[in-house]
């Protein structure tokens, strides 16, 4: 059978680019951090239904809580880059989201003695203008990047056109992007976070059901902050960012236990050497 790729992004629930202009990163230290436990429950399931993943970890948390990146590691999980802050790349000029790319990774592989291959962007956010920033992360000495969704129909993120394979660039960098579904031309999303609370289970079914069939792994990414149906909520957050962050949270771990009973999944460490 084909081996999907799950995929989680390590960040708070106060990270989103949701809640970005409602929680500064002045206040983060101030917040209620509940990334540990959201990640020991993540753990626990994959660890019952013997599921490796690949997890893409902010920096910022990686340095406040290194046995937690121990323990992904120890558990036989890939560890991954997500950035050291939760910042749209273009939000960032080049020497800016350097920094951040050779912090997060200097600081993941002093934690577990060993090269980090991956890194996915914050949201996405290599979109068209910020294409140069896939040389920056080859040069860091990145083997594959997750941070194209080729859609063309999001307001934070997408590339349209873009293969929605696993795909070698001209850098020799491997973009892994995330599941989408083909209906009448239109790539729709199907890989997990926000659509993955808003579907209905059986339309990411079918997705990743019909990657399998076009011959490829499905990638799903979800976050820990949406097994928890009990996170924070920001009063002040006008309706549009409360349904982001929190619809169907209170659905997520009941169907993150239905893919790992439907589908096997592994990281995508043990993808690379047969991606096309």
């Amino acid at each position: 059978m084909m081996i999907n790729l799950l995929t989680i992004d390590v960040e708070d629930w106060f990270h989103t680019t949701a809640l970005d202009k409602y929680l500064a990163p002045s206040r983060w230290e101030s917040l209620e951090s509940r990334v540990v436990d959201n990640m020991r429950r993540l753990l626990e399931i994959l660890e019952k239904y013997h599921t490796r993943a690949t997890f893409f970890v902010l920096g910022w948390v990686a340095e406040r809580y290194p046995e937690l990146v121990r323990q992904i590691d120890a558990q036989g999980h890939e560890v991954a880059s997500h950035g050291y802050r939760h910042r749209l790349i273009y939000d960032l000029s080049p020497g800016q989201f350097r920094d951040y790319l050779l912090r997060s990774k200097a600081i993941l592989e002093d934690i577990i003695d060993k090269p980090v291959a991956g890194y996915r962007a914050a949201s996405f956010s290599i979109v068209k203008k910020t294409l140069w920033a896939l040389d920056l992360i080859r040069e860091a000495g990145f083997v594959y990047d997750s941070s194209i969704f080729p859609i063309g129909h999001h307001d934070l993120y997408g590339i349209a056109g873009f293969p929605r394979y696993p795909y070698a660039l001209a850098n020799g960098l491997v973009e892994i992007p995330p599941t989408t579904l083909n209906i009448l031309g239109k790539n729709i999303p199907c890989g997990g976070g926000g659509y993955f609370r808003l579907y209905p289970y059986w339309l990411t079914k079918l997705g990743i059901a019909r990657m399998n069939r076009e011959g490829y792994p499905a990638v799903v990414y979800l976050h820990p902050w949406e097994l928890d149906p009990d996170s924070p909520r920001v009063p002040q957050a006008d309706g549009r960012t409360r349904f982001r962050q929190y619809v169907n949270l209170r659905k997520t771990e009941a169907r993150l236990v239905r893919l790992l009973e439907d589908f096997p999944w592994g990281p995508v460490q043990n993808y690379l050497p047969s991606a096309r």
